[in-house]
């Protein structure tokens, strides 16, 4: 297992690259820290759809709620970065521990917390994958990281009550 997500991670640091997707992943990753851009879209939406406006600000608080949750899974996990000689990540951390994908586990979150809220929140997902894809094509995470970190992001955006 660890073989293919290597061989994937090595494939998604080579394959299309170019200055301009990487600015993009770069300026989407520095977005999705502390669930900022999630925090920012839950408001907008809060403040445009007045009849959902708890559910929305449940949302925008959801993203950075995943983010302390998903720190509690990395300190028991403790798994490194990923190391590929010759290619090294094109971006910072906040730690250097891995897994899950903390990115992930926020923005997938909150995409399932808001389709919840309505089916339009559904394009939310489109953002999700944006985002979680840029990890590995960073170099800041393994793929398997993202996948368990979208794993824990739908569940959790399934059992947050979205009313107080």
């Amino acid at each position: 297992m660890m073989n293919l997500d290597l061989g994937l991670l090595r494939f998604m640091r080579t394959t299309g690259h170019t200055p301009g997707l990487e600015k993009a992943a770069k300026a989407l990753g520095k977005a999705g820290n502390n669930g900022a851009i999630w925090v920012g879209v839950g408001v907008v939406l809060a403040v445009l759809d007045g009849s959902n406006r708890e559910a929305w600000l449940i949302c925008a608080t959801l993203g950075p709620i995943a983010i302390g949750l998903n720190y509690v899974v990395k300190l028991l996990v403790k798994r490194p970065r990923p190391v590929l000689e010759g290619l090294p990540p094109l971006g910072g951390a906040p730690s250097s521990l891995s897994f899950p994908s903390a990115h992930a586990t926020s923005s997938f979150a909150v995409a399932t917390a808001m389709t919840r809220v309505a089916p339009l929140g559904a394009l939310a997902f489109v953002l999700a994958l944006a985002l979680s894809l840029g990890r590995p094509y960073l170099g800041m995470h393994y793929p398997s990281d993202v996948l368990v970190g979208a794993v824990l992001g739908v569940a959790l955006g399934l059992i947050v009550p979205l009313s107080l």
